[in-house]
């Protein structure tokens, strides 16, 4: 039988190079208009019972190439259970081999969050008692931005997922969040929607996100650094974000993230905005010491350096939203690799887990939310 790769989908990402014999060389698509790339997810077809190398050739060239050495690939046999591959990083070729028990097999950088998905997800939310749907417009190709809102409390908490299509593990993230939210029988979730008013978009570049793209939306602009200046030209998803957090106001806003070089969940802050306070800053050290103190899915040792006095990034949204709205703002970020300080061998860093750390970082909220 005829092996056959195919990316022709929702996601989809990868260009046949060449078969021979057992092993097989691809390259990972550029985001269009861009030069970023890392994200993949292809079927292989015709393999059953054999054992296939699979080389991306182009992998040196990748945004993140660091990020390669320590890292493995999910595989998938029926597109609900993404485990870990083995892998290799070697003269600019990332490797790993699967033998295959099966007919057909999914490979991906991450356990992919599809477009398809994400429009369940949205119709299960809407349903339910207390969520309202509201779609802010649409993007480049004339995908639905879409927000979900609940709770009746004065704090406005604003909780936004995947500014970078390939960061899958953000809308795993966002969708734990929300069926916490949404859980009758979750004494925090009621007590949180009491005190709080809860803006969650789940999806902030559905373009990137159906294109296969790592980083960009469909103009190929990265749209965590458009925060400063949005425009509907060339960055549609962020203004008309932006916009509806001007209507309500942020108390409290996390922007989730995926890293592919640092195995571990981290938090990153708003150090050197103009207005920074010390009362700010502790209101974020505190949830981040607070988080830790609750789950061993979260660590403070490892994340990104601070910002000096006065030098933070205005165009980054954690940033723009402390600066703009004198918000506990703040940037989670979860691995492509695992969790190292609490590492799983089967599955690394995965989308149950994801949901589990969204449950944490509400519960971590709840009782942080009076202080805001």
């Amino acid at each position: 039988m005829t092996i056959q790769l195919n990316a022709a989908f929702d996601s989809g990402n990868i260009r046949l190079i060449n078969i021979d014999g057992d092993t097989v060389d691809v390259e990972i698509v550029a985001d269009h208009l861009s030069d970023f790339f890392q994200w993949f997810h292809f079927r292989v077809s015709g393999a059953k019972g054999r054992t296939l190398t699979f080389r991306i050739l182009n992998a040196g060239k990748a945004a993140y190439a660091f990020g390669w050495p320590g890292y493995r690939a999910r595989v998938s046999t029926d597109r609900d259970a993404w485990r870990l591959t083995d892998g290799a990083y070697a003269d600019g070729v990332f490797s790993f081999t699967h033998s295959f028990d099966s007919d057909v097999a999914w490979f991906a950088y991450f356990a992919p969050y599809t477009m398809e998905r994400h429009a369940d997800l949205i119709a299960r939310m809407a349903a339910q008692p207390g969520v309202t749907h509201r779609e802010l417009g649409q993007t480049l190709d004339g995908r639905a931005m879409d927000l979900l809102t609940l709770g009746e409390g004065p704090k406005q908490v604003w909780l936004y997922a995947r500014q970078h299509p390939g960061e899958s593990m953000a809308e795993w993230w966002a969708e734990g969040a929300l069926e916490k939210l949404t859980d009758p029988n979750d004494a925090t979730a009621h007590a949180l929607r009491a005190k709080a008013t809860f803006h969650i978009v789940p999806n902030m570049n559905p373009d990137g996100s159906f294109r296969g793209h790592l980083r960009t939306n469909a103009a190929g602009v990265n749209l965590n650094r458009e925060w400063h200046a949005p425009t509907m030209e060339q960055s549609p998803e962020v203004l008309l974000v932006r916009a509806a957090m001007d209507e309500t106001g942020v108390d409290f806003a996390m922007d989730v993230h995926g890293d592919e070089a640092i195995p571990a969940n981290f938090l990153a802050g708003f150090e050197g905005i103009p207005s920074w306070t010390d009362a700010q800053g502790e209101n974020y050290y505190e949830f981040g010491r607070r988080l830790a103190a609750a789950t061993p899915l979260f660590q403070l040792e490892k994340g990104y350096d601070k910002s000096a006095p006065g030098q933070a990034n205005l165009s980054m949204s954690t940033n723009q939203l402390a600066e703009r709205f004198g918000a506990v703002s703040m940037t989670l970020e979860m691995p492509f690799k695992d969790h190292d300080p609490s590492p799983d061998a089967e599955f690394g860093w995965s989308p149950e887990r994801c949901k589990a750390l969204a449950h944490a970082c509400l519960d971590t909220l709840a009782g942080m939310i009076d202080e805001l």
